[in-house]
């Protein structure tokens, strides 16, 4: 069982300190006109409780309290005010470096770690050869772990927790950094220890584990708890509030933001901006929206028959596409003062991600650049309801199905399948 009861925490930041003796001695003397440290608060007043054999989720931006919460409950840290109760044996798996002396092997380690929870060496020399096996590390559990990659650490780290017998798990995001074939390794494990009635506390930003996971999840934002519940829930309305927070910053950027340019100007591209559907200015879509985009122009004369186009550009740098006027066939007689041009798509069909569009007006022969605007506008794709997950598009392709029978004399059946 594990109880914050009205948690805080506290910290202390100083800007500068000396980082060395002749540099403590040269400027001593301005030590003490030197200003306070900085109160910073990881966690406010936080309360809530885990019931054994409960598995609760931690979600939040980074600097929102979450590690905090796993080292408090892990003794690692002492509460500035408030109290943390926590009923059972405790296994950790915090961040890189905590809990193994990089001089020590593997082996040396593995003991040291059940030397900490009390447990008998004669009980971890049975344990010894599951823990090895499980890291995967038997030709190097006598190496020192300061020469151990990130993954084998962590892959080191893993085993030994989930095999000390213990009655609560803690579990930061340092399972990252494992490959993917020992992430899914680890998220076995935990649903095993999960139906032997281990308490899990898990942070994650990997959303889908926790809603897989996890009975309830805590959704932390500045040191605080904003919301707590089922997971589905919880992680709906974060993302929803991350959507948001990203969608005000794509608008800033967007609207305001230096960006490369060129042309002779004679006719000027004035505003960019996207709009949803229902003509409501956005940055964010999902695959399967109305999108359109719209130039906003000024002619500082008449203008024959220019043609205007735009480009995306995916977050790397890979070229999309590339559309104008001239290639759709749209001619425009001439222009003059101000107007606007506007580029429909009715069904995005990007995938989730962040996309950069540049546009342009160019003279009929394309060899006056009226305006150039390079990579200037950022838009995203986030998940929506489309099925589709991996790749950059969608194309809505057709699933046809031929079934014959033993004999081709007998005849077929045909199915199609269209998503």
């Amino acid at each position: 069982m594990i109880r914050f009861d009205r948690v805080s925490k506290r910290f202390h930041a100083h800007r500068q300190r000396p980082r060395s003796f002749h540099e403590l001695f040269v400027e001593g003397w301005r030590l003490w006109r030197r200003r306070p440290a900085e109160t910073f608060w990881a966690l406010r007043d936080v309360s809530f409780e885990i019931q054994p054999g409960e598995t609760v989720g931690l979600i939040g931006p980074n600097g929102a309290g979450k590690s905090t919460v796993l080292k408090l409950a892990a003794r690692v840290l002492e509460p500035t005010s408030g109290q943390v109760v926590v009923r059972g044996r405790v296994a950790a798996l915090l961040e890189l470096g905590i809990g193994f002396h990089p001089e020590l092997t593997g082996r040396e380690n593995i003991f040291l770690s059940g030397a900490f929870l009390g447990i008998p060496r004669r009980e971890m020399v049975r344990r010894l050869d599951a823990i090895v096996a499980f890291a995967e590390l038997e030709d190097y559990i006598d190496v020192p772990v300061k020469h151990y990659s990130s993954g084998m650490y962590v892959r080191l780290a893993f085993a030994v927790s989930v095999y000390l017998d213990a009655e609560i798990l803690l579990v930061d995001e340092v399972l990252a950094v494992g490959d993917a074939a020992f992430q899914q390794k680890c998220l076995d494990h935990l649903s095993a220890l999960q139906r032997s009635g281990v308490t899990v506390l898990l942070v994650s930003h990997d959303l889908n584990a926790v809603q897989r996971l996890c009975h309830r999840a805590l959704w932390f934002d500045h040191g605080r708890i904003r919301m707590e519940g089922v997971p589905a829930e919880v992680v709906q309305a974060y993302l929803a509030d991350v959507r948001r927070r990203d969608e005000r910053a794509l608008v800033a950027h967007n609207q305001g933001g230096a960006f490369p340019r060129w042309g002779s100007g004679r006719l000027r591209i004035e505003r960019v901006y996207l709009e949803d559907a229902a003509g409501i200015e956005r940055y964010q879509f999902e695959t399967g929206e109305t999108v359109r985009i719209r130039l906003r122009y000024r002619a500082s004369e008449r203008i024959e028959r220019p043609i205007f186009g735009l480009a995306v550009y995916r977050h790397d740098g890979v070229h999309i596409c590339g559309p104008n006027t001239a290639f759709s066939g749209f001619e425009i007689p001439w222009v003059d003062g101000e107007g606007e041009i506007i580029y429909t798509i009715p069904s995005l069909p990007l995938l989730e991600g962040t996309y950069l569009i540049s546009v342009s007006a160019t003279d009929e022969r394309d060899a006056e650049m009226f305006d150039y605007h390079d990579r200037a506008y950022v838009f995203r794709v986030v998940q929506g309801q489309h099925p589709e997950r991996y790749g950059l598009m969608a194309i809505d392709g057709r699933w046809d199905h031929e079934r014959f029978s033993i004999s081709h004399a007998v005849g077929s059946e045909r199915h199609n399948y269209r998503f």
